[in-house]
């Protein structure tokens, strides 16, 4: 069980502001939640292959294949400003 001095102690590294009301709710959710996760630990998950997702997913990115990169010359012609070859950025007010 999840007690009123771990919800709190959690909830300031969260800065959170719970009222007691909460604090009690919390407590028990955060309990509930961990009862979860400890009756996963009981599976035997040996042979299953972890998963990103639990449904197909049919949006996803391209492969990460490496390829050249643009020319500086190019880059920098569209840069509004230019030194010693790179951006040249305002300074930051002081």
């Amino acid at each position: 069980m999840i007690d009123r001095e771990q919800v709190l102690h959690v909830a300031r590294l969260a800065r959170l502001e719970l009222s007691d009301a909460e604090v009690e709710r919390m407590s028990g959710e955060l309990t509930g939640i961990l009862g979860h996760i400890e009756k996963i630990g009981e599976l035997d998950l040996d042979g299953v292959c972890p998963t990103s997702h639990v449904v197909e997913v049919t949006n996803k990115l391209r492969a990460d294949e490496p390829r050249p990169s643009w020319p500086r010359e190019k880059i920098l012609g569209a840069a509004p400003a230019v030194r010693d070859d790179g951006f040249e950025v305002p300074s930051p007010q002081a």
